[in-house]
């Protein structure tokens, strides 16, 4: 369901260093996800950290960064999405710092914490600030390509970041090199892009369904992170579940009921936003959790260091970048529909050639050929699933269904990392030596499979996708629909 077309915001002067600008917060956001993976042994041996705890330095951020994103995607479009991006920026800036100062374990993952909220206000400014500076069509898709690049590429490079850092400087460098790059992004934007709006009066900022979404959506993440760790039938993880389903069925009534909502509840009825919010969960929980299973594969069953696990990631981040722009070409010609559901199945094949590959035994040329087919499918269906979020969504709302779709793709993260890291560390107990490299090459070579099969699902929701001209023919007009069968 389309939105009638509205005029876009005034357009920067240099728009393509905008978009640069854009594009290099998206790498800061999605390199501070995957940053901190190779580092996670020193960190957890220099802060005293158990390996029960040690998880909350990827979690942290995690149930922060879900649990805000909503909340994120409103003040862009109420508060000035210039704003949001500078105060998300130095929030960035500030928590990293913090981080890498930190001499306690509580300290970090408080620093995580804030890094996540910073990211939850981030995410959706951005992704907005393209969708309003870029026209629906040929035009948005391009500098969508750009954008999701960045940040597809940056969930691999990250851990060549990591690696590089950890082993030269110590893991505080994976949070200190953060500092300067979120600090002048804020100092650019002011010269940049353009000054907001003056916020239109009669909106409210709906309160309650903030409060309750935020509260809600967070706890959902934190049962989703801790119930394979603490056990689905503790009474925390039981209790945390039942507040969550009470507060999200809560927000749901006010939404139903406000008169200028959080969460406009019809905006459900944009098919193509519906069907990107189902492929941007199962994407996270499947593709986006591989950098996790290769650093464990990488460095415990073949014994790597940071720098060379650092170094392993450049074969998926190259094909990355590759299938990022393949995938914006690819939408011109076929439509979004066909290029999204072609990159799923690709990234699906590649992912079981890469647990084919993942044995005791095996070496890095053994998953070049996974890696390769995975990157690059996984590229193409990054950069179309954002097109078919951002279609058919009026300007003014473009902050609130980037948060949607943003919001099922961390709920899909925790999901998928709970689930296979479950399957994984299945029969791990009481082994040592090489039963035990054996047992966990094994464990990991099995949960890449069952990502393998999830991305299927996200290929069923792709083809759920409404029928419309191909991507490359929708003009210069907003408003236009979304993809070609």
């Amino acid at each position: 369901m389309s939105s009638p077309p509205v005029a876009r915001e005034a357009r920067p002067r240099h728009l393509g260093w905008a978009l640069a600008l854009l594009a290099f917060a998206q790498l800061i956001i999605a390199l501070d996800y995957t940053i901190v993976f190779v580092a996670l042994p020193d960190i957890g041996s220099d802060l005293g950290f158990s390996g029960h705890t040690l998880q909350w330095v990827v979690s942290g951020y995690a149930v922060a960064f879900g649990g805000f994103l909503l909340l994120g995607g409103r003040a862009a479009d109420l508060l000035g999405r210039r704003r949001m991006f500078v105060l998300a920026l130095l929030l960035y800036a500030g928590s990293s710092l913090l981080g890498g100062l930190a001499t306690t374990s509580e300290l970090l993952v408080g620093a995580r914490v804030v890094q996540g909220i910073g990211g939850a206000l981030l995410f959706p400014a951005t992704l907005s600030l393209v969708n309003t500076m870029f026209a629906e069509g040929r035009e948005r898709n391009r500098a969508l390509a750009v954008w999701g690049g960045a940040g597809a590429t940056g969930l691999s490079l990250g851990s060549l970041a990591g690696g590089v850092l950890t082993e030269s400087f110590g893991w505080a460098a994976v949070f200190y090199v953060n500092v300067p790059l979120a600090a002048g992004a804020a100092l650019l934007a002011f010269t940049l892009l353009t000054r907001d709006a003056p916020r239109e009066r009669g909106r409210s900022f709906d309160l309650p369904g903030a409060l309750t979404a935020t509260a809600g959506v967070t706890l959902l993440v934190t049962v989703l992170v801790q119930g394979p760790e603490s056990g689905w039938t503790s009474t925390p993880v039981v209790l945390a579940a039942l507040l969550a389903v009470v507060l999200l069925a809560g927000f749901v009534a006010i939404e139903a009921r406000g008169r200028d909502p959080l969460m406009p509840l019809r905006l459900f009825g944009n098919a193509s936003l519906r069907a990107s919010m189902a492929v941007t969960f199962v994407f996270m929980g499947t593709l986006g959790a591989l950098p996790y299973f290769l650093t464990l594969y990488f460095q415990t069953v073949h014994g790597y260091s940071a720098l060379q696990t650092g170094f392993a990631f450049l074969g998926p981040s190259l094909a990355i970048a590759i299938g990022t722009q393949l995938g914006e070409r690819l939408a011109a010609v076929a439509g979004v529909r066909r290029t999204l559901a072609g990159g799923l199945a690709l990234g699906a094949v590649g992912t079981a050639v890469l647990a084919f590959g993942m044995t005791v035994d095996g070496t890095y040329l053994t998953l070049l050929p996974g890696i390769v087919l995975m990157g690059v499918g996984q590229g193409i269906a990054w950069t179309n699933m954002w097109i078919a979020a951002s279609n058919g969504v009026a300007q003014e709302e473009q902050g609130i269904a980037s948060g949607m779709a943003s919001t099922t793709q961390q709920v899909g993260a925790a999901v998928g990392l709970a689930v296979l890291i479950a399957i994984s560390s299945s029969g791990l107990d009481g082994l040592t030596g090489q039963p035990l490299q054996q047992a966990t090459a094994d464990g990991l070579q099995t949960a890449v499979y069952v990502a393998a099969g999830g991305i299927l699902l996200g290929l069923a929701a792709a083809l759920n996708l409404r029928r419309a001209p191909a991507a490359g023919l929708a003009g210069a007009t907003p408003a236009v629909a979304s993809a070609r069968g």
